[in-house]
């Protein structure tokens, strides 16, 4: 039922307390930035007493009817305090076809009636489901709700008396209870405060105005005026002010059983699909709120936008598009689904993978007297398999007598060695997921990976603890350092309290395990999460592809794949050097890794294996000795070159030099000992065929180097290198976007790395897809120009880059000369300004090599490289130097880059 607009300036008469009881509803007075008048409309409804009140909603229903289009599905949007149906203008903007969109200001707020007595939470729900009726939403088709602050409360109550309607729901920053061991929002205790309320939410607009404020970016001034025009007065804020006191933080509050009872009920959502878009930097419903809302539905995806804040939407306005995305495809329609709506595309059936071995995620008793883990330095320590698996059961016990349990996210700080390897599969013993984001991110992205993950408890050293703490990582913390007691004193609480872990075959295949963290060498760092069942695929496959097994020992240099040695039955041991700085290995100390434990196997990245091969003149004969025992040496991360490979067979004249392709979404992928290869025309850099169980597809590239949708295996074909394997990643850990980008077609894992695939099914690997170049010609590849570059004389190393705007880029070309100066020497050098240009016989050679159009060939003393690995180029950073260069930056800007650049993280020869 509608009634025509009243002028929301109609007179006004006062209730208690300065209450607008008789100011009549109505629709905006003024054109507000980004909202159609048309959409505005008034509803007559009763409310929870049954007494008529006049809402202001914002309705598209009726222009689909004026246009005859069918309603296939309506979304309810329900706002918070203090915002109004304005907040969904954007939601409005954007609805696909046959959506019909409400946005309802609740009774109190916007431009709907003010009553004469506040409204309490249960009022609320009674009162939009009689609004609801009214507008025909029930029985009369699918319903999604969105909703946010603490619209969640009053929308999810409704939802739970419609679970047959429901097709979904989506939440931003809400919340349904208080988070045990936390204080309530700071903001909202002190608005909250008796002597405060009235003066903050209601005498003056400050609560208003403070609101959206919290935005990042901060809002246009018009867009901050539209919020607050329906909230002008005192009276018209009286229900802001109702809505803060009826914030049931004490037990005996009014609306206290309301809220707990749409706490508890959310289980009766398990099957209804759900959304959480969250923008974690709110003070009011921040990361501690996500977390609560994911424990009581862990079926939810999850788009966490870093930096946001309370109106995610407004602060990341693409939010609203990953809405509509998500929302198409749980209607059946758009692109992910395979469905026939509009936006449908097709999706390569998915053949099933073959039958691939499993490993149990826990200590192998095989060879219970031999020893599984050696820790090298000073006060070599090691523990046999029998002790490892005992210590690893009462430490689980421990941990669950501090309160660890089931599904809980633990961060795990601590460096490798027996403390590690014992933390880690205790926690997998109890049930419990292992966060690991390692030093080598950088002590800022390290935090702020820690964060996204949300973990419940944070065990590790003492410094790690401090920078827990210092970036405002959650979680309950336990400290444990090397060495320590801190370990024994939790397994002897183990062994005292005895608490009941889960039964082995309990824990199910598809539970979480772990939450690992990508290098972030392309982007901020991303959480992958591992299932239990995919963890113990992934051990297999490195087991059955090496043919590791039973007597084997290995020296990880890499130290998150000296975790799995207990799995497999074999001993471990970390060599003496920073694992966060890979180029720290030694010659000797690898050789002491070796002798320690009689290793057959070393897996290092290619910075270590350089430095390897840097220091071997410092060996004795001994450890020379040492060094011929390893029969398999593995070696990932960033592409080897050749001569550094037979440079290590030198050194260990008796191993295969395997370089597996993969990444922390999937490995192994491929492996090829390159040694073996013989010449080839085919453009990068050859990584050998797929590991028994995984497929290796490639997504062409147009013309404007864009991955197309459909799917091949032809060879010779340039494009986006798809996976797929019973060990690829589960999904990306909240960042439901990239998963859904990442997850096309349906199965497979999009690997943001470009190839091809050769005429025997073995895949060359042509850099990443980010660092294409699109230049006036077509997409050049930087692997493939590099492999061409890389013998020539006087060429130590050599990386290149794209510098213009996309679409007519510029091929630029950075030499590593072998001949080098230092950073002043090589920028100052030449009499007439920085010598950063090739001389024109190096450049001549790089031209005539290349077989592509090179537009400058510049020199630098060292190469730009990622922090992980040490290996990998930053081809953002050296494209940005290049830029200046060529642009003609200041000297002094560029003396700037060196300096921020200077090894030791840096790949040079």
């Amino acid at each position: 039922m509608t009634e025509p607009s009243t002028p929301p300036l109609a007179q006004r008469v006062h209730g208690p307390a300065g209450r607008a009881v008789t100011d009549p509803p109505g629709l905006p007075g003024r054109e507000l930035p980004g909202l159609d008048p048309a959409w505005s409309r008034v509803v007559v409804a009763p409310d929870a007493e049954g007494t008529p009140r006049h809402w202001h909603v914002l309705d598209t229903g009726p222009l689909l009817h004026e246009r005859g289009e069918q309603v296939v599905a309506t979304l309810l949007c329900v706002h918070g305090n203090p915002t109004w149906s304005y907040l969904w203008r954007e939601v409005l903007t954007q609805a696909p076809p046959g959506w019909r969109v409400v946005a309802v200001d609740q009774l109190g707020m916007g431009w709907s009636e003010r009553t004469a007595e506040p409204r309490t939470l249960p009022q609320r729900v009674d009162d939009l489901d009689a609004l609801a009726a009214t507008l025909g939403l029930h029985g009369a088709g699918p319903v999604a709700l969105l909703a946010h602050d603490w619209g969640g409360p009053v929308g999810l109550g409704w939802a739970l008396r419609h679970v047959p309607d429901l097709l979904a729901v989506v939440l931003t920053n809400t919340a349904v209870h208080q988070p045990a061991g936390s204080a309530p929002p700071a903001v909202i205790r002190l608005a909250r405060a008796p002597g405060l309320l009235a003066q903050v939410c209601r005498r003056t607009p400050l609560f208003v105005r403070a609101t959206t404020a919290l935005s990042v970016p901060p809002l246009p001034r018009r867009v901050r005026a539209a919020y607050a025009a329906p909230y002008a007065t005192p009276g018209r804020r009286a229900a802001v002010a109702d809505f803060v006191a009826d914030i049931p933080f004490e037990d005996d509050h009014p609306s206290r059983a309301a809220l707990d009872a749409v706490a508890d009920g959310l289980g009766a959502l398990a099957d209804v699909p759900a959304l959480l878009v969250w923008g974690p930097r709110d003070p009011v419903f921040g990361q501690r709120y996500l977390d609560d809302m994911l424990r009581r539905l862990p079926h939810a995806d999850v788009q966490r936008y870093p930096g946001a804040s309370h109106l995610v939407l407004e602060d990341r306005p693409q939010g609203v598009g990953v809405v509509w995305r998500w929302l198409e495809q749980r209607l059946g329609r758009g692109p992910g689904t395979g469905g026939d709506g509009p936006g449908a595309r097709r999706v390569v059936p998915e053949d099933p993978v073959g039958d691939v071995a499993r490993v149990p995620v826990r200590v192998d008793v095989t060879r219970p007297d031999q020893v599984a883990v050696v820790e090298m330095g000073a006060g070599r320590r090691s523990v046999t398999f029998a002790e490892l698996a005992a210590r690893v059961e009462d430490v689980a016990r421990g941990l669950a007598a501090r309160g660890v349990r089931t599904g809980d996210r633990v961060a795990v700080l601590v460096p490798p060695g027996i403390e590690l390897t014992t933390l880690v599969y205790a926690l997998w013993r109890l049930g419990a997921v292992v966060v690991v984001a390692d030093a080598g991110l950088g002590l800022g992205r390290l935090g702020t990976a820690l964060r996204s993950a949300g973990p419940r408890h944070v065990v590790g050293i003492g410094t790690a603890l401090a920078l827990a703490a210092a970036t405002r990582v959650p979680g309950q913390r336990l400290r444990v350092e090397p060495g320590g007691a801190e370990l024994d004193a939790l397994a002897d609480e183990g062994r005292t309290a005895y608490p009941d872990l889960p039964e082995e075959g309990a824990l199910g295949g598809d539970a979480d395990g772990a939450v690992l963290f990508t290098s972030g060498a392309t982007g901020p760092p991303k959480g992958v999460v591992y299932t239990r069942e995919r963890l113990g695929a992934q051990v297999a496959l490195l087991r059955d592809t090496f043919g590791l097994g039973l007597g084997d020992a290995l020296v990880a240099a890499f130290a998150p794949f000296a975790l799995y040695g207990p799995a497999l039955g074999l001993t471990g041991v970390v060599p003496d050097m920073d694992v966060t700085a890979p180029h720290t290995l030694t010659a000797a100390a690898l050789a002491d890794a070796v002798d320690a434990v009689g290793a057959t196997a070393v897996f290092a990245a290619p910075a270590a294996l350089r430095n390897v091969v840097a220091t071997a003149g410092e060996l004795d004969g001994h450890r020379r000795t040492v060094l011929a025992g390893p029969r398999l040496v593995l070696s990932a991360g960033a592409p080897v070159p050749v001569a550094l490979l037979r440079q290590v067979q030198e050194l260990l004249p008796a191993a295969r030099t395997h370089t597996p392709y993969g990444m922390t979404e999937a490995l192994p992928v491929t492996t090829l000992d390159p040694t073996t290869l013989g010449p080839a025309d085919d453009a990068g850099v050859c990584v050998g065929g797929p590991v028994p169980g995984v497929t290796v597809g490639i997504v062409p590239l147009d013309a404007d180097g864009t991955p197309a949708e459909d799917l091949v295996t032809d060879s010779g074909v340039l494009g986006e290198i798809v996976v797929r394997g019973p060990h690829v990643k589960h999904r990306y850990d909240r960042l439901w976007t990239f998963q859904e980008a990442s997850d096309r077609p349906r199965g497979w894992h999009r690997t943001g790395d470009v190839g091809h695939l050769d005429g025997q099914g073995r895949l060359w690997v042509e850099g990443r897809l980010a660092h294409v170049l699109s230049t006036p010609a077509g997409p050049v590849t930087p692997y493939a120009v590099e492999e061409r570059l890389r013998d020539l004389p006087g060429v130590a190393d050599v990386a290149v880059v794209g510098v213009g705007p996309t679409g007519t880029q510029q091929v630029v070309v950075v030499v590593v000369p072998t001949r080098r100066g230092g950073p002043l020497a090589r920028l100052t050098g030449a009499p007439r300004g920085p010598r950063v240009l090739a001389p024109a016989e190096l450049s001549d050679a790089v031209r005539a090599a290349a077989a592509v159009p090179v537009a400058a060939v510049l020199l630098r003393d060292w190469l730009p490289v990622d922090v992980r690995h040490a290996s990998k180029v930053d081809r953002g950073e050296l494209a940005r130097w290049a830029a200046g260069v060529l642009h003609g930056r200041p000297l002094r800007e560029r003396l700037a880059d060196v300096v921020r650049d200077r090894p030791p993280r840096t790949r040079s020869r």
